[in-house]
């Protein structure tokens, strides 16, 4: 989910030498963090879209206890959600950003990325050739590619910056039977194998042996065959030996070089130097399929696992009107356009929530927000990714890692601790043995009370045709079962969709140094009522969920 320069700045900080910035983004966005970095660009050209910033979603994690942060996302947002009438709410159709493939070169991108997990390689070779098309200048097939696979059709809206509905599909019956035209001519195209691989081979023919030596520079494959013979009429010629050895169609090598020694007068069947070939490419390839292991150093902590027992509570809100019923130890977390000297004098602690997606074009004024912020007596900066780390570190405010850092393991709190974040929210994916067992000298907290942010989405679900319109900022999205989820804008940024009930593990806490009480829609009389249920380990009275804590995810 790098989206910013922020974000690229740190990467190179970290010693990366490429980043792939979130899909979301648009061509004049692009060009900024190409413009920005020395950092190698890769983007997503072509493939399927996930509704939300890769990185920030736990829907499925949450819904069914698989995790898309782990890989394993069974794809609950292709389900039926509706919102405003609209079905499929939270299913885009598949990316295609192959025509302005030109315009990403000239932008600074350095490499392409098709995006192909579980599909046919018929998919793979036409949206491989569609991509090698357009970048030799020539028309790419489209039309092929939309009917071997797409969900209603293709969608560039991220790239044209327009986020309209028109971006939104799902696979329907029309789009699975556009395949069976197209797969067997695609099938016949892409055995045709490509020779891409350059080889040197050394073939020598000697009266007592016959041996051929294959290597593509990193491999070598040595295959010993049958002696020749005393030839009684015609003798095998060298040019015999080249045009019987270069015959490699039908595989990825290509002949750059060849050595032959060959002794005068003798005789071996050609079927003989075939096999011989056969054989040589036949264990190069076995060689190169070879798995290397790499040998690493075990990493050297400097300290061991340390009681986390501490009590206290960090209260995030939306509003500062949310506090009125708090008491005035707590330590709290706003946006930075809540935080006021009148406020930071009431409370212990004051930290500043800096938007999860903080655009290029908003950067500066953000920067100049958190510097505001700092002035008027916050300290603390609550961070949801790298870029917003690397707001904080120049507005001068202490960063706290917060959930949207994924931090499951005490390598990640290291490297956070290299770039000065003193305290972390452990991801809520996190069970609690495995918070209790992780070694840091950081402040640990945990995420006790609230509505999890399942999605953050630039493409927004509760749009109409003529867009925003009057939209409040709130609204709701139903399952094909009836259950209702929040949906919250952020200044028109970015949407977040909530868990249609509040976590709370207030009655059976994990070990850590603080608790985090997450409140987004939650009036002044709740925001203080949840937290004295924390403060004595109640048991509560509502409808909740203890996420993932005591569960195991697969």
């Amino acid at each position: 989910a790098v989206h910013n320069r922020g974000g690229v700045k740190l990467l190179e900080e970290l010693g990366f030498s490429r980043v792939i910035p979130a899909r979301e983004l648009s061509l004049a966005e692009i060009c900024d963090l190409c413009a920005s970095t020395s950092l190698e660009v890769e983007v997503f050209v072509h493939g399927a879209l996930c509704m939300c910033f890769s990185g920030a979603c736990y829907l499925s994690s949450i819904l069914g206890q698989r995790s898309g942060n782990r890989g394993l996302c069974a794809q609950p947002c292709r389900l039926d959600f509706h919102i405003n009438g609209r079905d499929h709410a939270l299913s885009l159709k598949d990316m295609c950003h192959i025509p302005q493939i030109h315009a990403l070169r000239e932008a600074g991108v350095t490499s392409l990325k098709i995006e192909g997990r579980m599909k046919r390689p018929e998919y793979v070779y036409a949206a491989a050739s569609a991509c090698r098309r357009a970048l030799n200048g020539q028309k790419p097939d489209l039309d092929t590619l939309r009917a071997v696979f797409s969900r209603s059709g293709f969608t560039d809206g991220y790239l044209t910056d327009k986020r309209d509905l028109t971006m939104f599909g799902f696979r329907q019956k029309e789009d699975v039977t556009a395949a069976a035209p197209v797969l067997k001519p695609l099938a016949a195209q892409m055995n045709k194998e490509c020779a891409r691989v350059k080889i040197d081979l050394r073939a020598r023919i000697h009266e007592q042996k016959t041996e051929l030596t294959v290597s593509d520079g990193a491999y070598t494959a040595r295959v010993t065959g049958q002696a020749p013979e005393k030839a009684l009429s015609r003798a095998l010629t060298r040019g015999d030996v080249v045009k019987q050895l270069s015959k490699t169609g039908g595989t990825p090598y290509k002949v750059e070089s060849m050595v032959v020694e060959l002794s005068d007068g003798l005789m071996l069947p050609l079927a003989k130097l075939n096999d011989l070939r056969r054989r040589a490419l036949e264990e190069l390839t076995r060689l190169r399929g070879t798995l290397q292991p790499h040998t690493f150093a075990p990493y050297d902590f400097s300290f061991s696992a340390r009681p986390h027992d501490g009590d206290a509570l960090w209260v995030r809100v939306l509003h500062a009107n949310q506090l009125d019923e708090c008491a005035e130890t707590l330590s709290v977390i706003l946006p930075p356009v809540e935080i006021s000297t009148t406020l930071t004098a009431r409370f212990a602690r004051t930290a500043v929530e800096i938007p999860v997606f903080c655009f290029p074009r908003d950067e500066e004024c953000v920067l100049q927000w958190l510097i505001r912020a700092r002035k008027a007596g916050a300290g603390y900066a609550y961070c949801e990714n790298l870029g917003a780390i690397s707001l904080a570190r120049q507005a001068g405010l202490s960063p706290i890692a917060g959930c949207g850092m994924n931090t499951l393991n005490s390598l990640s709190l290291a490297a956070l601790s290299d770039l000065g974040v003193r305290s972390a929210v452990v991801s809520f994916e996190s069970s609690a043995a495995n918070l209790s067992s992780l070694r840091t000298e950081q402040a640990l907290g945990f995420l006790a009370y609230g509505r999890l942010p399942l999605m953050r989405m630039r493409a927004c679900p509760a749009q109409t045709k003529s867009g925003c319109g009057t939209c409040t900022g709130e609204n709701t999205l139903t399952d094909r079962l009836g259950v209702s989820f929040p949906l919250l804008c952020s200044r028109k940024r970015y949407v977040t969709l909530l868990n249609s009930v509040p976590l709370y593990i207030g009655d059976k806490p994990p070990r850590a140094d603080f608790a985090l009480v997450y409140c987004s829609r939650e009036t002044a009389r709740e925001v203080g009522a949840r937290v004295r249920d924390l403060r004595t380990h109640a048991t509560p009275a509502f409808e909740r969920t203890n996420g993932l804590y005591y569960k195991t995810l697969r």
